[in-house]
């Protein structure tokens, strides 16, 4: 494959991540404490032989996926009047225990699970500053949780919810929508979170946003397939010429 052709294969590869990316976002408009991403793509140059045509050679740029790129700010705030809906209005993340081992969440969307657990979505208890699930009695029926995450009921404290912030939040690991894993990252609990009760973090997509860039994104693939599908002739027309002569 010629230059052209390696051009615009990696014009090809680019729209179609960037697609993938801005689809998967519109997809998790409405999930709790989602974050969009961003792919982020670098600019790779690639020198002929200096004893080439031309002389001294020349620079073919192409473009390469390095890597995905969270977006961080906070989400809407949605008042659900649930008392075990939790937002987290600063930085941090909840833990909680999956049978992978620990894991954070901005999504604060709580319920009670088995034997009394507090439990996010999925099931994983939420976990207390010990590490060690957070549970809820039978005749516990008024819970309340605190800005600094300390739990209670009509019977005393329950628990003190588990916060966490690290120093680079893009090493983190995505696990699915809502779940990441610290990786190599070290969790540093924060003493001072700021929660509120009651109320659920969205996802900081802007629909409206990532659904214009998917359809301009959606139109620059489809000038690039139109021009891969062109330089496929352009060369295959080429070939025979060349063919015709020699026979």
């Amino acid at each position: 494959m010629d230059s052209p052709g390696y051009i615009i294969l990696s014009r090809l590869t680019l729209q179609s991540r960037a697609t993938q990316v801005l689809a998967h976002n519109v997809a998790n408009a409405d999930t709790p404490g989602f974050r969009a991403l961003r792919p982020v793509f670098a600019d790779f140059v690639a020198r002929q032989d200096p004893g080439g045509t031309p002389p001294g050679g020349r620079q073919t740029h192409f473009v390469q996926d390095r890597a995905t790129w969270r977006e961080m700010q906070t989400g809407p705030m949605q008042v659900t009047g649930n008392p075990l809906d939790l937002a987290l209005t600063g930085d941090g993340f909840f833990a909680v225990e999956t049978p992978r081992g620990e894991r954070f969440t901005r999504a604060g969307r709580f319920t009670i699970g088995d034997a009394g657990r507090i439990v996010d979505m999925d099931g994983n208890p939420l976990l207390n500053v010990e590490g060690e699930p957070i549970a809820v009695a039978p005749n516990d029926t008024r819970i309340e949780v605190q800005g600094d995450g300390t739990i209670r009921s009509e019977n005393g404290v329950l628990g003190r919810v588990r916060v966490v912030r690290f120093d680079s939040v893009q090493a983190l690991r995505a696990e699915g929508d809502r779940l990441f894993d610290a990786v190599g990252e070290q969790p540093q609990p924060l003493d001072r979170p700021a929660i509120r009760q009651g109320v659920l973090e969205g996802s900081n997509v802007q629909p409206i946003v990532e659904m214009t860039r998917l359809t301009a994104e959606l139109r620059e693939f489809q000038f690039a397939a139109q021009f891969a599908e062109r330089e496929g002739e352009r060369l295959s027309t080429a070939v025979e010429r060349i063919l015709r002569r020699r026979s």
